[in-house]
């Protein structure tokens, strides 16, 4: 996979594209890390890259002419057949689509992602229009500009490609891949300031373990993020595990 990020702040990439899962993944090659100072295709003597809005209004608009110079100048990225891949080029704003580990799988199948982070009130009209195909939000509240929510999804991204992850299962169980917030683990020692691990979880039995998990997740997800649960068909036995935890929680209050 390629990855670009158009940015007036280039900087802020270096350290979270040469460290962690990133810096790895690009190490063994699985993916190519690149930033473009889109201030770079500004086509005025100021290097300016903003104007004021037409119309009036608060705040400065980003202009089309160095996002799109920047977009247009990306090398083409090909398949190992030389056919040139049209990349997926990604809005980072407000407005966005919320992102949610279901894009991320579903952007994990690209080749090609370009990410823009903007600044300043907006974007010019015509970026959102002929330009991008995609435009994310990492939630209802306001940063000061996009470059935090494209590192938060290239790392959400790449850690699903192939090869990236140590244990292969361990993007499968995540919370949300599933649908479920993921269940409880625990390490040694067996006994902490008196505090045990779950006795199941010694047992060694791999079946009674999978299904001891796949019910802590179920109830976990009751616990802390019901509306997860909505539309969810349960089986037989996921509704008998929910009446167990519900009587259980009755009993209690008792």
């Amino acid at each position: 996979m390629r990855v670009d990020v158009l940015t007036l702040f280039p900087e802020m990439f270096e350290g979270v594209f040469a460290s962690s899962i990133l810096g790895k993944a690009r190490d063994k090659g699985i993916v190519s890390l690149s930033t473009v100072n889109f201030r770079d295709y500004s086509t005025n003597k100021h290097n300016t890259v903003d104007d004021y809005p037409y119309g009036g209004g608060g705040g400065m608009v980003l202009k089309p002419e160095p996002i799109f110079g920047a977009v247009e100048d990306l090398p083409t990225h090909q398949t190992a057949e030389g056919v040139a891949i049209k990349p997926r080029v990604i809005l980072l704003c407000p407005q966005g689509e919320t992102f949610t580990q279901k894009k991320a799988e579903e952007l994990a199948g690209e080749e090609h992602l370009v990410f823009i982070c903007g600044h300043y009130e907006g974007y010019d009209e015509r970026i959102r229009q002929y330009l991008v195909t995609d435009e994310l939000s990492v939630g209802d509240y306001v940063l000061t500009g996009g470059e935090i929510p494209a590192m938060v999804i290239i790392d959400s991204v790449v850690r699903l490609l192939p090869g990236v992850l140590g244990n292969e299962m361990s993007a499968v169980t995540d919370s949300f891949s599933t649908g479920l917030l993921e269940y409880p683990h625990y390490t040694r020692p067996a006994k902490f300031r008196d505090w045990e691990v779950p006795e199941m979880l010694l047992s060694g039995h791999h079946a009674n373990v999978k299904k001891w998990r796949n019910k802590e997740s179920l109830i976990r997800t009751l616990e802390r993020r019901p509306d997860l649960l909505e539309g969810r068909v349960l089986s037989k036995e996921e509704k008998l595990w929910l009446a167990e935890w519900k009587k259980q929680k009755q009993e209690q209050n008792i």
